[in-house]
């Protein structure tokens, strides 16, 4: 009996030895599942934060559409000064490769000079554009360069 009794006795505490260890694994995982928690919530945040972001500059672009940049600023004296040379009327397309540019590098800095350039339908093929230099332009980048 006393070979029965030991082990009888022994199998509770055992099983209490691991109780007590998931018990301990339960915590860990707790406390990694927490982690891991804030670090989702932190990563959601700068997500909102970048396309929060993204939304604002997007929006200033659309708001300032005649802001020109230095870069675009030079484009915008040799694509007045081609279209001047071409008695103030051009295709869009052919001005377009003359400057070497992209479609929508073009199309953002004509739509950047409105008070210099306008564009129209070509009378003879509706698809295609003209780019009609506008007469005070001239005479505004004339007053520009005396002062």
């Amino acid at each position: 009996m006393q070979l029965l009794a030991e082990p009888i006795e022994a199998a509770p505490q055992n099983l209490q030895d691991r109780v007590s260890y998931l018990e301990s694994i339960i915590v860990q995982l707790k406390e990694e599942n927490a982690a891991m928690a804030a670090r989702q919530d932190h990563l959601i945040e700068n997500q909102e934060i970048q396309l929060r972001l993204i939304h604002e500059l997007k929006e200033k672009t659309r708001k300032e559409p005649g802001k020109i940049s230095p870069t675009q600023e030079n484009r915008a004296k040799i694509l007045r000064a081609l279209l001047a040379s071409h008695n103030g009327k051009m295709l869009t397309k052919e001005a377009r490769q003359i400057m070497r540019m992209d479609k929508g590098a073009f199309s953002r800095l004509v739509d950047a000079m409105p008070e210099y350039i306008e564009t129209r339908p070509y009378s003879l093929n509706k698809r295609q554009t003209v780019l009609i230099l506008k007469s005070h332009s001239i005479v505004d980048d004339n007053d520009q360069r005396s002062k």
